[in-house]
């Protein structure tokens, strides 16, 4: 068994559910910690729902020796630092008598190792902690830093986590320069898709006033249902903007609505929908919310309206984290990788905001949040090396 492996064993029989930890920093700070790395913890949240965080980060910009075993970097020209950013966070398990093992005691059956958290995204973190043990072992005194971050809050509310390690770190002044975010990606296999971004997320609550009534005197009421079907069909149908090379439309889509008092024969007195934007580059949380507001203006409805923007979007264009990227997997496993913005959000749009250039490379999400969740044990070592690859390349440059 490989040593990646052996602690995805360890993380996944850890039960995690958001935002518990249950312990999963702790054995990668103690993994850490052996290679020169200060870890910090950065709780947060309310009691009896704190959210672990784990800031790790190997000091040696100051550090003469390592200064001159890296062809005498000035001090004017600190080291660039790579993050790998990742939850022990896991979805619920759903129903026990479902799996076909227990979610939290790793099994392996036909070639696959199964628990909760195996492809989102414990196997990821077990590979970041041993990709940077080998790389370390060849370079002991490389010309990056290597940082790890880590939250228990990814898979929750997301406002006690990564985020406040990101505000944290640009409190103090500290520079990221590069970011690798452990998401499952992949679609078939581990390096065939990667994420150099994602769309943003804004969510909106609409209330549609009515007056309430007999259905059977409608002139004496005024329908919310009604009123609002036309501006639904016109919504529908709107082109919010084209996209761009990097990003699919903006899509528009209602998620819930409710009305109505439970009663056949009474009209309801106001009508609440739920609904949600994925938006690209093309288009900012202004832009959509007055197009939106003049369709309702233009049916004349009474309405409050609140929004929430749950992220922005974010591109990582060809450079140097994309370019290594590439190239590591070129070279591990053959394959091409497609560039993608798709999908849900991440805490990438955190880490964005204070990384110019961030990535998202892991196994194949064909089992994420589902009963039996597992990994081929084919693409484990492959993302290990991946992300050693990606260490190498981006120290080579430095050393270049």
């Amino acid at each position: 068994m490989s040593a990646t492996l052996r602690l995805a064993e360890q993380l996944l029989a850890c039960p995690s559910v958001t935002p518990l930890d249950a312990g999963c920093q702790n054995i990668i700070a103690e993994r850490l910690a052996r290679l020169g790395f200060e870890c910090e913890s950065l709780a947060s949240g309310p009691v009896g729902e704190r959210v672990s965080n784990l800031w790790a980060k190997r000091p040696t910009t100051h550090d003469r020796q390592a200064q001159a075993a890296t062809n005498m970097i000035a001090s004017t020209h600190p080291r660039k630092t790579v993050v790998f950013a990742g939850h022990t966070d896991v979805v619920p398990t759903g129903p026990l008598h479902a799996w076909a093992s227990a979610p939290f005691m790793p099994c392996y059956r036909n070639g696959r190792l199964y628990a909760r958290g195996a492809s989102d995204m414990k196997t990821s973190l077990a590979a970041f902690v041993v990709a940077i043990e080998e790389f370390l072992t060849k370079h002991p005194q490389p010309a990056i830093q290597v940082a790890v971050l880590l939250t228990s809050d990814e898979e929750g509310p997301a406002k006690d986590g990564t985020v406040v390690v990101c505000d944290a770190l640009k409190a103090r002044g500290e520079v990221i320069d590069y970011c690798i975010v452990g998401e499952p990606t992949a679609v078939a296999r581990t390096g065939d898709m990667i994420k150099n971004g994602r769309r943003g997320s804004m969510s909106g609550k609409l209330c549609i006033q009515g007056v309430q009534g007999h259905v059977a005197y409608p002139h004496l009421a005024n329908n919310p249902i009604h009123r609002w079907a036309p501006a639904l069909a016109e919504l529908v149908t709107l082109e919010w903007d084209g996209g761009n090379a990097y990003f699919q439309p903006t899509s528009w889509q209602v998620s819930n609505i409710h009305a109505g008092t439970g009663a056949g024969n009474v009209i309801p007195g106001d009508l609440v929908v739920d609904f949600n934007f994925r938006f690209s580059t093309e288009s900012t949380p202004e832009s959509l919310q007055q197009r939106l507001t003049r369709v309702l203006e233009r049916h004349e409805l009474e309405y409050d309206l609140s929004w929430t923007i749950q992220g922005m979007p974010f591109l990582t264009a060809p450079g140097p984290l994309v370019d290594a990227a590439r190239a590591a997997i070129q070279a591990e496993t053959g394959l091409q990788t497609e560039l993608s913005t798709t999908g849900g959000i991440s805490d990438g749009r955190f880490l964005a905001q204070i990384c110019p250039e961030v990535v998202e490379i892991g196994p194949p999400n064909a089992s994420i949040h589902k009963i039996d969740e597992y990994i081929h044990i084919a693409d484990v070592e492959p993302l290990k090396n991946v992300y050693r690859r990606v260490l190498e390349l981006l120290n080579a440059r430095e050393l270049a």
